[in-house]
């Protein structure tokens, strides 16, 4: 062998060597975080198992939520009391992506993990956190919601993409009745009603579902690169658009209001949303005092107060703000999305 054939194999042989280590420390790496994530981290919430209801308790309101504290518990609903929302985390031993409950339902978005890919399913939980039926989920879950009475559930997936602020995404909406699992599996079948004309679109999304009760809901359509909110009807099978630019909704308790995330002209693309508040009688609308980007559907957690996700050392933490446009935006608790409050 000469002396350049065997300089080209030392040099390749050193390549595969480098390359080796490199992989193994990445291996490595992977691996010594993901053991990280199972176990509970210095200055992170206090979370012990313990037994978790859906039902109003005497001792005051709750607040549950996926817990995304690393450690043995990340990403179960957990509960604390609503008034001490960074005291002790009980958690449930149910895992949820996506979560919401009213009046003793709930609504669990999971993951299954396969050799090959994950799958998703959308769950219907008693008020013991027991499964009582599921659904296949198309996509990866977004948003999920309970009406007031716990007899409807809603949930969000994304079949393609993975972001609203893109254009390449495509959702399924889809609504079950928990009294005789009357199953609306994709919103987009339903009627629709666009400055007072009948309304077809091949590019229509549907997602956020927020309920008024048992027949009326708020919802996100998209189409043609423009974003309404609609209110539908279960029983006619209609969505009629109301208002424009408005995305995620979420109705005030005494169904007034609706909170959303709004695009602002100006913004950068991939951060375009500030949060808003819209009166559904004068249809004004109102931007809160978050000055963040919004990438969540907000949660009423009283009558003029909003609670929302924002991204946080442990993947997400919860704040609030006044849904007037005063004061400020305020911390709630951290490491937990998906909130929702009981009592």
């Amino acid at each position: 062998m000469n002396l350049r054939n065997r300089t080209r194999v030392i040099i390749l042989l050193v390549a595969v060597v480098l390359l080796g280590a490199v992989g193994t420390g990445a291996v490595l790496y992977a691996a010594d975080r993901t053991a990280r994530r199972d176990q509970a981290q210095p200055g992170g919430p206090t979370v012990a198992s313990g037994p978790v209801s859906l039902q109003a308790q005497s001792g005051g309101r709750q607040l549950l939520f996926r817990n995304m504290a690393w450690g043995p518990h990340r990403d179960e609903i957990t509960t604390v009391a609503a008034d001490h929302p960074d005291g002790p985390r009980t958690a449930s031993g149910v895992q949820c992506l996506r979560f919401h409950a009213a009046a003793g339902t709930g609504i669990c978005l999971q993951a299954q993990h396969g050799a090959l890919e994950d799958t998703y399913r959308a769950v219907v939980l008693d008020d013991h956190l027991r499964e009582l039926r599921s659904f296949p989920a198309a996509g990866i879950p977004t948003r999920s919601r309970v009406s007031p009475s716990g007899h409807l559930a809603a949930w969000t997936v994304f079949v393609s993409g993975d972001s609203y602020a893109g254009s390449d995404f495509s959702t399924r909406t889809s609504i079950v009745d928990v009294r005789d699992w009357n199953l609306r599996e994709n919103l987009e079948d339903f009627a629709v009603v666009l400055d007072g004309r009948p309304y077809q679109a091949h590019d229509i999304n549907i997602w956020g579902v927020t309920f008024a009760d048992d027949t009326t809901f708020y919802a996100t359509l998209a189409s043609a690169g423009q974003t309404h909110l609609v209110r539908g009807d279960l029983t006619a099978r209609t969505l009629t658009a109301l208002h424009d630019n408005v995305e995620c909704p979420s109705l005030s308790p005494d169904g007034t209001r609706v909170a959303y995330k709004k695009r602002v002209p100006g913004l950068p693309a991939d951060a375009p949303w500030r949060l808003y508040v819209l009166d559904l009688a004068t249809m004004t609308e109102t931007a809160t005092a978050e000055q963040r980007n919004i990438d969540d559907q907000a949660l009423w957690s009283g009558a003029g107060t909003l609670v929302y996700a924002l991204p946080g050392d442990y993947g997400a933490d919860l704040w609030t703000v006044p849904a007037d446009g005063s004061g400020r935006a305020e911390p709630v608790t951290k490491a937990a999305v998906a909130p929702a409050y009981l009592g």
